[in-house]
């Protein structure tokens, strides 16, 4: 009976989430400094949810084959690589270095 509570309210806070957002006025909307938060806020985001499945496992903090294959996305980025091909380069050196026992 608790996750449906929890599932209930978890609808009713989307759902209310999503109305205030409907109901901010056009004004608000339009000042520099929301339309720059907006820009930056998803960025961040990503981020940190990045950060935190590389290096978090659990409560401990790890270094290990995603690390390098975050490192490999990155320099796949700085050569401005086509994003398929940054998630390709991703993928096999985790992979790699999973398999080389790491």
């Amino acid at each position: 009976m608790n996750i449906w509570l929890a599932i209930g309210l978890t609808v009713v806070g989307c759902y209310a989430v999503k109305l205030v957002g409907l109901l901010v006025p056009a004004g608000v909307l339009e000042r520099p400094l929301v339309r720059r938060l907006a820009a930056l806020l998803p960025v961040a985001l990503l981020a940190a949810l990045t950060a935190q499945q590389v290096f978090a496992d659990g409560r401990a903090l790890v270094l290990d084959a995603r690390a390098a294959g975050l490192v490999a996305a990155a320099v796949a980025l700085l050569l401005r690589a086509p994003f398929l091909l940054v998630v390709a380069a991703a993928v096999l050196v985790t992979a790699g270095v999973r398999a080389l026992g790491g």
